[in-house]
């Protein structure tokens, strides 16, 4: 996926990007021998594939739906993120192609209505192309 394809970064050519100051840190994390930022090892690039390979089915099945997206909880600030399929897609590649993901806006007053979860999109596939 070429880098055009990805969301424009808001903070492109600002000096006060606050993700200059996680890169620092990140910079000052790897010299302490924390593995956090290294390069992708071969099993992390195969789960990044096998999931990109799994978006591909989720949205094929269920953007027809109504569905939009993915919801995440995270776990950092108690909030549930809301990916649509692109975005996440897109945050996929990159973290496939450069060993991490850009920050990102989320989306813009979400209807929690259109996104289900990673594990009810792995369910709804199963049940749909199950062979029983």
């Amino acid at each position: 996926m070429s880098p055009e394809a990805l969301p424009p970064d808001p903070f492109a050519g600002d000096p006060d990007d606050p993700a200059l100051r996680m890169d620092a840190l990140d910079t000052d994390a790897m010299s302490d021998g924390d593995e956090d930022g290294g390069p992708l090892t071969e099993s992390d690039r195969s789960e990044i594939l096998a999931d990109l390979a799994d978006l591909a089915v989720y949205q094929a099945l269920l953007s027809g739906r109504g569905v939009r997206g993915v919801v995440v909880d995270c776990a950092d600030c108690g909030e549930q993120h809301f990916h649509e399929w692109s975005l996440l897609r897109a945050s996929l590649q990159q973290l496939l192609d450069e060993g991490q993901m850009r920050p990102h806006e989320p989306a813009y007053d979400p209807d929690p209505a259109h996104y289900v979860t990673w594990e009810y999109c792995r369910g709804y596939a199963d049940a749909t192309l199950s062979d029983d």
